[in-house]
């Protein structure tokens, strides 16, 4: 790493948090430490799931980014590593953490909104084009062999480091996963279900004709029994008109509906008179590159005090896999072009079997992931 980029990054630890920490390039070496009780990981996701199984073999505690997992395949690696190693894993889906998003799914159960059957998700961003990258020499601030990890190897290029790896499927796994797996969570959660029966996508890469490799705006259906589903709208790079805000929820229920987001909890009876409202005490970013803000330090305390204090994770890794697959299953059926039938067990895909060869993925030699 370039030893202007660490000085900088010296002086704003020094500045905020009175601490400047030690440097590793290697993880591995971490894990190696003894002192070192638990890992944040929050690297491209086609790093997320191998770290997190190296870490935990390694007797640490993870807070692993979402989405957790490259593939399929992974999620149930992790699942079955937690499992194994009994180490506390919580997933980066912060809004499990809202304050005002525990009291509307408590309200929702107790049956404000009556029985509710929609979940209705959406991001909206206005992403310009990523071009057409160019080989270039990798930058001396960049590990690219160890960056690659699991990855099938290729030439570095200059339009990947360090966001557009989202929108190349060596590394990223699209929108679907990179916001959609926030609001897709808390529809889940709200509408009180797992794996769906089937999921249909519609979309397509409508903008810029350049290397993104998934589509940029996207319509997926998630059908579950007795009439429920939830719906994921992205919108990557055309912003929602004429009104609606960046990213959202909103659930539907026989008396009623509630609006969430990061900072908000919104009741409205059927009329469309808003009943009640709440905010957080702190707002939340929530299209910018980070999302930063109340909810990070929420769900990380919620981490900290599952280890210290054996308290319930927010967003463990059982439950949140779940979140993750539904995205997946997203990709694969817009893949597909057609609805997919899914075994509510297993999340397999019944009806379609080229849709599973996107079960696993190729692996580097010597990086698949074992337990």
């Amino acid at each position: 790493m370039d030893d202007i980029i660490l000085e900088a990054h010296n002086i704003w630890c020094q500045q905020n948090i009175a601490h400047v920490p030690k440097v590793e390039k290697d993880f591995r070496k971490i894990l190696e430490d003894q002192e070192v009780d638990a890992v944040f990981i929050a690297t491209p996701e086609h790093w997320h799931a191998p770290m997190a199984i190296l870490a935990m073999q390694a007797g640490k505690h993870v807070y692993l980014e979402k989405p957790c997992s490259h593939n399929p395949y992974e999620n149930e690696l992790l699942v079955a590593a937690q499992k194994k190693y009994g180490k506390k894993v919580q997933m980066g889906n912060q809004q499990r953490s809202a304050q005002t998003s525990i009291m509307a799914i408590k309200d929702i159960i107790d049956g404000e909104i009556g029985e509710v059957y929609k979940g209705e998700a959406y991001y909206s961003n206005n992403r310009g084009s990523i071009g057409e990258g160019k080989t270039i020499p990798v930058p001396k601030t960049l590990d690219w062999e160890l960056w690659q990890g699991p990855a099938p190897r290729e030439a570095y290029r200059d339009n990947i480091h360090p966001y557009n790896w989202h929108w190349f499927r060596n590394w990223g796994t699209g929108e679907i996963h990179n916001n959609g797996t926030h609001e897709i969570d808390i529809c889940r959660w709200a509408l009180g279900v797992d794996l769906p029966e089937s999921v249909t996508s519609y979309g397509g890469k409508y903008t810029f004709q350049d290397d993104w490799e998934f589509v940029d705006n996207q319509q997926v259906t998630f059908q579950y029994p007795d009439d429920k589903f939830i719906t994921w709208t992205g919108h990557s790079r055309g912003l929602i008109q004429p009104t609606q805000p960046g990213r959202g929820v909103t659930i539907y229920g026989s008396k009623g509906t509630v609006q969430l987001d990061r900072n908000f909890y919104k009741l409205f009876d059927l009329q469309g008179n808003l009943i009640k409202s709440k905010f957080e005490n702190s707002i939340s970013a929530t299209i910018d590159a980070t999302g930063q803000g109340q909810l990070d330090v929420n769900h990380i305390n919620n981490f900290f005090d599952a280890i210290r204090y054996d308290k319930s994770l927010h967003a463990e890794i059982k439950d949140a896999s779940i979140s993750t697959l539904l995205c997946h299953l997203g990709n694969m059926a817009q893949d597909a072009g057609e609805t997919l039938r899914i075994d509510q067990n297993t999340g397999k895909v019944l009806n379609h079997k080229k849709a599973m060869n996107a079960w696993k993925r190729e692996y580097a030699p010597d990086w698949e992931p074992h337990l």
